[in-house]
């Protein structure tokens, strides 16, 4: 027993020292534990790693659906199904031309820890704070005024006053002509 719990502890070791590439190459390989084995700690990190990935991704579609009903609704023009291709974003949140917030994901409030009820009818100005800077708020509302799709980085902050980094990819929805903006937002580093 002490030998089987000795070399599952030496296969996490060598594991944990690969890089990504290298782990997902060999992990394949690796065979489970004969009937009434112990279960290496390995099978506990793939089973943490893939829960998580299918969890972010049930949010991720679940919010996507909830703009698809919107986008139906709203008759908005944009090609919906290519909007999040490929597009990482932790949160949706839809605003009108005078960037009041009409829509926002569960991701939201998950992000910032406001709730949907508390963002509605506010400017996205509401996240901004003392790290916030007037260059970059000056930029992001020319680019909304070329009224073209972009990615910019902003500073914004938590309701517990903490600060991050939040990319943001806007992209104008329209019919004849823009109606509302969609964000997607993500922390980053």
């Amino acid at each position: 027993m002490k030998k089987e719990m000795d070399q599952m502890m030496c296969l996490d070791i060598y594991l944990s020292s690969l890089t990504e590439q290298e782990n997902k190459d060999i992990t394949v390989r690796i065979k489970p534990a004969k009937k009434g084995a112990m279960a290496p700690l390995l099978s506990w990190d793939l089973h943490i790693d893939n829960f998580h990935n299918l969890a972010v991704q049930s949010k991720q579609e679940t919010a996507v659906r909830a703009f698809e009903k919107i986008a139906k609704k709203l008759q908005w023009e944009n090609d919906i199904s290519s909007l999040f291709e490929n597009q990482e974003f932790e949160a949706l949140v839809i605003t009108d031309l005078h960037k009041k917030i009409v829509w926002v994901s569960d991701g939201f409030s998950e992000m910032t820890g406001y709730t949907k009820k508390f963002a509605l009818d506010k400017t996205p100005a509401f996240l901004q704070g003392a790290e916030t800077t007037a260059e970059v708020k000056s930029r992001i509302s020319a680019k909304i005024k070329k009224d073209e799709p972009f990615t910019d980085i902003i500073v914004n902050y938590r309701k517990d006053n903490t600060s991050y980094k939040c990319e943001i990819k806007i992209i104008p929805l329209y019919t004849e002509k823009t109606t509302h903006y969609l964000a997607l937002e993500r922390q980053v580093v």
